[in-house]
């Protein structure tokens, strides 16, 4: 007997359950064998559900294979020659990138279970023209290929990925010791990596990550918690929620009031937001095109907290599980471990992977090591050699697709949250003052790798003796990558130890990282605060106008300003020119580096919390580590700049002054000024400090002052400052736990200072100290026969063209005063000195420098 309209209707309606998620397929398919039973089943059956077909192809798909799969005696066979097939079709298609491992179970438990096998098949419901997209997919991109990996016990990735048990065998020494950031350790012939032209293939063996696109499931909905992990390659949560087997949300929640945390952290600042705004525009692309989607979310509310907007998202989608990489902000762990516990009691499951860091900064330990020499990158070194912990592991590899849900979570625009909102004119113009930082950048993934793949293969070979050259790019610009994690450390790290040239300086900056956040971990006032107690004390220059002279590029010293400009104009400078400008604001400006800090947080697309908070701190004497050199805004060009190409292109009215003279236009004729059309205090600002040597002077005077008021906090017999150990240090000093009584107590330890303060505490400036930390270029004795050599030049220059001037002038009067023609005209753009060569090299009697 035909089925009656009733049983189809409450057929109909079923369906409907199943689109929303709360009915899964099989139970769907078994009900109607229920009710219409066997025949009716499988005559009436594919006209009931042949509306998915263009509503929800996935659905269709998925029941049409259960549908086949139960009235097919050879269903099982077939699946298994369809999907051998196509994985051959796909490795001839698409050699370069990794193929899934197909598992075909058989299926024993009755014919209403969707074997893996199955699951897998589901792609074939893909459209066309998504198959197009698909094409064009950032992870299929040379700059996304996967790797090949040694055999590395990872500790903190390899547990999560259970179902690859083919890894690669290959050698494990280039991540196993931490020293190897630093030390370079070169492999034998036959220990190298094989890399393929692009220094990235496959690993051999190793089974890709493929979802499963557009399937529902009764499986509950797993939340994937986007922060500073805008990345699929090498993404611990990402991988580890694809191996859930269950939906995968992708989220991103913006609360600023958290990002900020208790103190004047200026987190996020104008320049980095604009950046987060572009990378979330990209990451959405790359999650498009693996058939999944990016929801923004903004923390409102009175309390504004993510742990807030959580649990309404959880009580919406019915998420069981929340995956996310850690951060290492002491408030922004602090959240986390608050979102963690509050939601494991009501039943959702919180799992953070360690990914920002190559080593995780709270699991760093002094034991064995001791704590003398703490705050320098060899004594991090030592702590992590001496306590590995965790292995660093392998990089990971992109999926192909993610698994999506039945419906989405309702979120906001990208626009909504406000990232790069531009101020308006009183007319409502908008003044748009990323433009240049939009030209200057790649936002994506694939500009991430990009920059890598053309440092390695150019910039590397200069990178150990000319990366402090501003006028050449020596450098990787990959810092704005690294901190919102569009490159994970871990993938850098493979890439420069597996190129043709390693660097171990390059390498070493990877440690330096980690130290700063190592740093933070262990005092969370490190931005606003002071660690030397003294230093507190100081008294700072209060004159505003020299710090908005800093801030914009506008102090009379050339090489100064075109790093400012730099800064404004593109949000980014590299090292060496930081170490330049915050010399220049604490040594001979004697602003506060707390200043400096706040600026860059603001105006750097990089701007790093932990990074700027240690080395505005070392540069402003006060931190763990007083830095041993102070860079001369003049003499310092000599190393960076020697042709004036840097300050020609920031500082385009000083182009026509000759390379000897354009980091010093002060010095310049006032013939050659006339020509070159500079005008100080119009054209070109002029010096806002003239006597740079008294200025940094008192700068010593001042800090000998508050170590001597405060001389409890110098050590008598060492000259060194004394600082209060965090409690963290106490504890694996002693070998306690911290509620033992003693770790209450306050433990000084002395610390890293500078040898001038150490060798003279009441006039370390003074002629008897044979120590002096300014730095002028590269220090050696011939640098410094260079610089006497060029200023006694320069004078003798400035002389001979005053008198070629004035002997011209007087032969043009005479002429005109004849009636006869003027002379024929040599002047015109100030002579430059050839490049060929190093002039700053060649001093009297034939010595060059090194």
């Amino acid at each position: 007997m035909p089925p009656s309209k009733s049983d189809q209707d409450l057929v109909r309606e079923m369906l409907k359950e199943v689109l929303a998620g709360r009915e899964d397929p099989e139970g769907f398919f078994a009900i109607c064998l229920s009710v219409l039973g066997h025949r009716e089943t499988y005559s009436v059956f594919q006209t009931l559900i042949k509306p998915l077909s263009t509503a929800n192809t996935s659905v269709h798909s998925t029941l049409t294979l259960i549908y086949e799969q139960y009235f097919s005696k050879t269903a099982d066979d077939d699946l298994e020659l369809a999907l051998a097939l196509s994985l051959m079709e796909m490795e001839d298609q698409q050699p370069s990138t990794q193929h899934m491992q197909a598992e075909v179970r058989t299926n024993q438990s009755g014919p209403f279970q969707l074997n893996s096998a199955s699951r897998s098949l589901e792609k074939s419901s893909i459209k066309p023209e998504d198959q197009v997209g698909r094409e064009n997919d950032p992870v299929a991109k040379p700059g996304l290929k996967s790797k090949e990996s040694p055999d590395s016990e990872s500790q903190d990735i390899a547990p999560q990925r259970g179902t690859h048990d083919n890894q690669a065998q290959t050698k494990q020494d280039a991540f196993k010791e931490p020293q190897n950031l630093v030390k370079d350790q070169t492999l034998n012939q036959s220990e190298e990596p094989k890399r393929s032209k692009s220094r990235r293939k496959r690993r051999k063996g190793a089974a890709s990550l493929v979802g499963l696109p557009g399937s529902p499931s009764a499986s509950p909905p797993v939340l994937l918690w986007f922060r500073r992990d805008l990345r699929l390659c090498d993404n611990p949560a990402l991988n580890a929620a694809l191996e859930m087997d269950a939906p995968v949300i992708p989220i991103f929640i913006w609360s600023p009031e958290e990002e900020e945390g208790p103190g004047v952290t200026v987190a996020a600042g104008g320049a980095s937001k604009y950046w987060l705004h572009q990378a979330l525009a990209c990451i959405c692309t790359s999650l498009n095109h693996i058939g999944s989607r990016l929801t923004f979310l903004k923390a409102d509310g009175e309390e504004k907290c993510s742990l807030r907007t959580l649990k309404q998202l959880v009580k919406q989608t019915g998420a069981k599980t929340l995956l996310a990489n850690a951060l290492y902000e002491p408030w922004l762990k602090e959240r986390d471990d608050m979102v963690e516990s509050t939601l494991q009691k009501e039943g959702v499951q919180c799992r953070i992977f360690p990914s920002y860091c190559l080593r995780d900064p709270y699991s760093v330990s002094t034991v064995g090591v001791g704590l003398r020499g703490i705050g320098s990158v060899s004594h991090f070194m030592s702590c992590c050699k001496q306590n590995p912990g965790s292995a660093i592991g392998v990089p990971l590899d992109p999926p192909q697709s993610l698994p999506t849900p039945s419906c989405w979570p309702q979120g906001v625009p990208l626009e909504a949250l406000g990232l790069a909102r531009m101020p308006r004119r009183k007319d409502g113009t908008t003044i748009d003052w990323a433009a240049n930082i939009r030209k200057s950048w790649d936002f994506s993934e694939d500009g991430a790798h990009a920059r890598l793949d053309n440092f390695l293969r150019d910039g590397v070979y200069r990178y150990e003796k000319e990366s402090g050259r501003a006028d050449a790019p020596n450098t990787s610009s990959l810092s704005p990558y690294l901190h919102f994690g569009q490159l994970s450390p871990r993938w850098l790290l493979w890439d420069a130890k597996g190129a043709r040239c390693r660097s171990p300086k390059f390498q070493r900056k990877l440690a330096w990282r980690d130290l700063a956040y190592w740093q933070l971990t262990l005092f969370p006032d490190l931005p606003w605060e002071s660690i030397r107690p003294p230093y507190k004390a100081l008294r700072w220059n209060t004159d505003r106008s020299h710090l908005k002279a800093w801030q914009r590029g506008k102090t009379g010293y050339p090489l100064v300003d075109a790093a400012m400009r730099q800064l404004w104009l593109t949000g980014w400078m590299n090292n060496y020119m930081r170490h330049v400008v915050a010399s220049f604001l604490i040594a001979y400006l004697h602003l506060p580096w707390q200043e400096g800090y706040r600026w860059f947080q603001d105006t750097l697309v990089d701007a790093d919390v932990a990074i700027d908070a240690m080395m505005w701190q070392n540069g402003g004497m006060c931190g763990l580590d007083h830095w041993n050199f102070v860079m001369h805004p003049v003499d310092a060009a000599l190393t960076c700049d020697p042709y004036g190409h840097y300050v020609r292109k920031w500082c385009p009215e000083l182009a026509d002054l000759s390379d000897e003279l354009i980091h010093k236009p002060w010095k310049c004729p006032a013939s050659m000024l006339r020509r070159a059309k500079v005008v100080f205090g119009e054209t070109f600002p002029e010096q806002i400090v003239v006597d740079l040597e008294e200025r940094r002077n008192q700068s010593l005077q001042d800090v000998a002052s508050v170590r001597k008021e405060f001389g409890e906090f110098v050590d008598k017999r060492s000259g060194c400052d004394l600082v209060p150990l965090p409690p963290r240090l106490v504890s694996e000093a002693l070998g306690l736990s911290q509620r033992d009584g003693a770790v209450g107590k306050q433990f000084l330890l002395p610390v890293i200072t500078r040898m001038e303060f150490k060798y003279q505490q009441d006039d370390p400036d003074a002629a008897s100290n044979p120590y002096n930390a300014v730095l002028k270029g590269y220090v050696s004795r011939k640098r410094d026969e260079t610089i006497a050599f060029l200023n006694q030049r320069d004078f003798t220059a400035s002389v001979m063209h005053e008198g070629a001037q004035r002997r011209e002038r007087l032969e043009r009067d005479y002429r005109r005063m004849e009636g006869l023609p003027p002379p024929p005209s040599t002047q015109g753009r100030a002579r430059r000195t050839p490049t060929a060569k190093d002039r700053f090299s060649i001093v009297p009697g034939g010595v060059v420098t090194s």
